[in-house]
């Protein structure tokens, strides 16, 4: 059976770049049938990403079959995968995320968890000298999901070895990676065509902070007034998404990329207390400004706090 290879349920630019990239080197260098899947609609970076590098966008698939073999890159949380993935035979998972627990697999697979910011620069490390023989488009995928991961470089979690294999990659295929970033950050910005519900799950993770379910939110954008004027509907369309998705609380934070500072919406004494205890912020209106939080990963999901 031909493998299955995908990242989580809302497909930014790595979770679609990455499975790409992965099921190439599987195919094309293992000689193992492999193919890049989406769980969901890349969003518009993503899409520009696609459209950039001439790549097909990969089928969407609502759910895996029981004993269907599959790969899983840039996640390992099952919430974030679909319904059944346990009874899927997972192959390998391919990560940069802290592991959160609770897949299950036939057998003994490889796992491949590494501090770096993008999963790209880990599928870079293990494709070796097999990558020089990747096409244009699997390579600038790459580039681009390292871009994105990184906001270009400046979000903490980045590392000097992203930064390297960014500007190996950028070298290689001659691209100025200003230039790049700066038309993919501007196509995550176009929001227009998406409803206040679809921005509330477009780049969203689920964590559970001092017994309260949360679905934590971050839309990193270099036009956070886009957002911020829809801040009213914004949050009134919370209270059905926290209760169609069984949460307690959406948090939505909009990441301002050039100013590098996060704007927190907050629509109730809960997000209130939550900013306050979190991030030692003083709220006093319905949002609040936190400069220099860029990522959910290294600085929002740990400070949590209730």
């Amino acid at each position: 059976m031909t493998i299955q290879v995908f990242g989580h349920k809302s497909p930014d630019t790595d979770s679609t770049g990455s499975p790409i990239a992965w099921a190439w080197y599987l195919s094309e260098i293992k000689g193992t049938p492999a193919k890049p899947v989406l769980l969901g609609e890349p969003n518009t970076e993503a899409a520009f990403v696609l459209k950039h590098w001439d790549l097909p966008k990969p089928e969407i698939i609502a759910g895996v079959e029981a004993g269907a073999p599959v790969v899983i890159v840039d996640t390992n949380n099952p919430a974030e995968l679909p319904e059944g993935i346990n009874k899927a035979d997972i192959l390998a998972i391919i990560d940069h995320h802290k592991l959160v627990g609770g897949l299950e697999t036939n057998g003994p697979i490889e796992i491949t968890v590494r501090p770096l910011a993008c999963t790209a620069t880990i599928l870079h490390d293990l494709m070796g000298d097999d990558l020089a023989r990747a096409p244009r488009g699997i390579k600038g995928a790459m580039l681009s999901c390292i871009l994105s991961d990184t906001l270009e470089f400046r979000s903490p979690t980045t590392t000097a070895h992203d930064r390297a294999v960014a500007e190996k990659l950028g070298a290689d295929l001659g691209v100025d990676l200003n230039a790049l970033a700066t038309a993919m950050f501007e196509a995550k910005s176009d929001v227009s065509g998406f409803s206040d519900a679809a921005l509330l799950r477009m780049d969203s993770k689920e964590y559970t902070v001092a017994g309260k379910e949360l679905r934590i939110s971050v839309l990193e954008t270099t036009a956070p007034k886009l957002i911020l004027d829809r801040k009213a509907s914004l949050m009134a369309s919370m209270i059905d998404v926290a209760k169609e998705d069984g949460a307690d609380q959406v948090l939505l934070f909009v990441i301002d990329i050039l100013n590098e500072e996060a704007t927190l919406l907050v629509p109730n004494a809960l997000v209130k207390e939550m900013a306050e205890k979190s991030f030692g912020a003083t709220v006093t209106g319905d949002t609040v400004v936190l400069p220099g939080i860029m990522s959910r990963k290294k600085q929002i999901i740990p400070s949590l706090s209730l």
